[in-house]
């Protein structure tokens, strides 16, 4: 089964980098010429004859101001990656508060990809507040039946779908942590791309919480990276976990200067994919209720970010093959990325509208629909 496997995904590969025309080509998997690629624009963001960073300082510092600037907080400190920002920033904060108790989603990235980090490597006491596949409510946090230091919202909820409250259901879960004493953090790796869902600029965002963990590369296609952004005493306190964990690195200025990149060429256009995402989502759900699939479903119905699920009626490794063949046969790959299972004769897999995305028109997606259903199947 493990060879299976293995040979499905080289199949994949071969057929991304083979397929004329793909809905989604992020950045991160190109080949090592293409994202060197990225960096020819770098003396648009930084005077290239400034000296190279060393342990933070220079281009380093130019990113770390440029984020705190964007988030509207007094300052951030880049970690070289997120699991490490979050795990100083939630240690500071319960040696703030006294709590080492931090409510949290179950499918929140810490507790799901991360080997239970909190608890192992940082003596964090991870809770859920709600299993329900979103954010927790205000009464939910209110109700909760035992106190906490903390309160960490990912910001969207990657693995229930990149789901998001509204503005105003953010607002009121903030406002019930604190009823609590509790403070508020914000995993926010995709805080860039909820602008257009919240009718809000990032600084009045990210105002809300105490503190906001911001990724590099998920949303604006930097090499890595991560930023912890907050108050002054909180982000200084978290420079020296950084150096205790073995964060602070002698020197990184590509992916500094790929992060500043990112900000100037991806972040303005973050607003125009997530419009065209929901074009997208409505033509696949066209798509496949034309193609007489029952019970294909788009997470969500209308997508808050530019990225969402698709579920179909059939085994992970069943559309799997439909997606490789349809890629092989056509040159046209719609579903670039991996199948997981979702239950019994279930499977989803995430859609992205990044660049390329845009376009693809509805009539692309519905015909492509047409040819990635021929190769399944009969239901």
């Amino acid at each position: 089964m493990e060879e299976q496997w293995r040979m499905r995904r080289k199949r994949r590969i071969a057929a991304y980098r083979r397929a004329e025309r793909v809905l989604a080509r992020p950045g991160f998997l190109g080949t090592l010429r293409e994202r060197l690629a990225l960096l020819a624009d770098a003396q648009d963001v930084y005077d290239l004859d400034e000296t190279g960073d060393i342990y933070g300082n220079g281009v380093v510092e130019a990113l770390e101001e440029k984020v705190a600037g964007l988030l509207g907080t007094e300052a951030a400190a880049f970690f070289p990656t997120g699991t490490m920002a979050q795990q100083v920033a939630l240690r500071c904060w319960a040696g703030r508060t006294g709590d080492t108790t931090v409510a949290l989603h179950p499918l929140a990235h810490p507790e799901v990809h991360e080997r239970k980090a909190f608890s192992q490597v940082s003596g964090l006491r991870p809770v859920h507040v709600t299993s329900e596949p979103r954010l927790p409510t205000a009464d939910e946090v209110r109700g909760f039946e035992e106190p906490f230091g903390a309160l960490m919202l990912e910001l969207p909820l990657r693995d229930a779908g990149f789901v998001l409250p509204s503005f105003e259901e953010l607002t009121e879960v903030v406002e019930a942590a604190r009823e609590r004493d509790a403070v508020v953090h914000f995993d926010g790796a995709r805080l860039w791309e909820t602008t257009a869902h919240f009718g809000r600029p990032l600084d009045e965002i990210a105002g809300l919480a105490d503190s906001v963990y911001v990724s590099f590369y998920k949303s604006l296609d930097a090499y890595g990276g991560a930023a912890l952004a907050g108050p002054a005493s909180l982000v200084e306190e978290a420079r020296t976990w950084r150096h205790r964990y073995g964060g602070l690195v002698f020197q990184q200025f590509p992916t500094a200067l790929s992060a500043l990149i990112g900000l100037e060429r991806e972040l303005p256009r973050l607003p125009e994919y997530v419009r065209h995402a929901r074009v997208v989502a409505a033509a696949l759900r066209a798509g496949f209720a034309a193609a007489g699939v029952p019970w294909a479903h788009v997470h969500p119905g209308v997508p808050a970010t530019h990225e969402f699920q698709v579920w179909l009626p059939y085994d992970a490794d069943v559309l799997a093959e439909a997606a490789v063949l349809q890629a092989e046969e056509t040159g046209t790959l719609l579903f670039a990325g991996p199948w997981n299972r979702g239950g019994p004769g279930l499977a989803f897999t995430e859609v992205s509208v990044r660049a390329q995305g845009l376009e693809w028109t509805a009539d692309d997606v519905t015909s492509a629909v047409t040819e990635f259903v021929k190769r399944l199947p009969e239901a």
